[in-house]
């Protein structure tokens, strides 16, 4: 925000007692002054980065119009073809003019605490994820109402920091695009540890999630089935995995792969996609499709094992017990590293 001052004087003959306004002319021009409020560093590069990445940007404030203007331009949040408004003139919207104009609204000046959380209620109802900033009392209802709340840790009041869902203890509006890499980054590394098919594979960011495809959620499923059909099926009621081996196929398959998504650290490509909507599945039709086929061709193999593999490899009666069950466990263990590697 600029504020220009012009400064202007006059000789007087003597020192007058009292300065009334009409007297106040034939003045002299000195010059003017100029008092600019300038952008903290990093906010147009992370406005930048937010539009990347498919977030659009809005700025509601209680500015005047001009004011609000300039400085949106100058962040890069007004476009040549953005809507700038006024707040008397947003509330006299019905509310299907105002689902009309929301789409290209980046500017909303003169607004009260209400009108933000009119407009922030209205975009939830259209079905987008609003996250909302602010620091201040009258940023309390719209940071209540909105999916995602950012209050300032420094500067910001105490009603803005219990109204928001995180605060930002730099009060850095550059931390809000740390935080969509870091929230992007858990969301794939859930992918990752259930190994999903994403649908737009085709791009680069996602080619190593192919290697690992299904990996998690075969070895639940095979895993499950062969111990419940082999159980039903024994004399003894017993599975043909013991405890012992069911618990080392957790340890090794489940937690070491925890591990490595547990610090796997955000990537800058992760802001070269656009948002995913809320009612995204994890798990994808795609995904079910390569689940269901790798877990009937593991239950067809380790089940033909152990109903047919005596027979099949010609084991002794004394044979059978023991080694029967090394195998079924050593095939079932060796189809999940190269499922896992496929």
């Amino acid at each position: 925000m600029t504020l220009i001052l012009g400064l202007q004087a006059r000789l007087l003959e003597s020192q007058p007692n009292e300065i009334l306004f009409e007297d106040i002319k034939d003045l002299t021009f000195l010059g003017l002054f100029g008092i600019q409020d300038p952008l903290r560093p990093g906010v147009k590069e992370a406005v930048v980065k937010c539009q990347h990445a498919g977030v659009r940007v809005r700025m509601i404030t209680g500015d005047n119009i001009g004011t609000a203007k300039s400085i949106a331009t100058e962040c890069g949040i007004l476009s040549e073809d953005g809507v700038i408004m006024e707040g008397p003139q947003f509330r006299r919207l019905s509310e299907w003019q105002m689902s009309k104009v929301l789409p290209n609204l980046q500017v909303l000046a003169r607004s009260t605490p209400e009108d933000k959380r009119i407009l922030v209620k209205t975009l939830k109802e259209l079905g987008e994820i609003v996250a909302v900033t602010g620091d201040g009392t009258n940023d309390g209802p719209a940071l209540r109402a909105a999916d995602v709340g950012f209050s300032m840790g420094i500067s910001g009041t105490e009603v803005a920091r219990e109204a928001s869902s995180i605060v930002l203890i730099d009060d850095n509006f550059s931390s809000i695009v740390k935080a969509i890499e870091w929230g992007r980054t858990v969301n794939d590394a859930i992918r990752k540890f259930l190994q999903v098919c994403l649908p737009n594979i085709h791009h680069l960011v996602y080619l190593h999630l192919l290697t690992t495809s299904q990996f998690q959620l075969t070895v639940n499923i095979t895993a499950v089935t062969l111990t419940f059909v082999s159980a039903i099926a024994s004399d003894k009621e017993k599975s043909i995995l013991t405890p012992v081996q069911l618990l080392w196929v957790n340890l090794i398959m489940d937690t070491f792969a925890a591990l490595a998504l547990a610090t796997d650290p955000p990537n800058s490509q992760v802001l070269n996609r656009h948002p995913e909507p809320k009612s995204a599945s994890l798990i994808t039709l795609n995904m079910w499709k390569m689940i269901l086929g790798q877990s009937i061709y593991q239950l067809v193999v380790t089940l033909s094992l152990n109903f047919a593999g005596n027979k099949i490899l010609g084991y002794t009666t004394s044979q059978q017990q023991g080694t029967l069950e090394t195998l079924v466990f050593n095939t079932y263990v060796w189809m999940q590293f190269f499922n896992q590697l496929k």
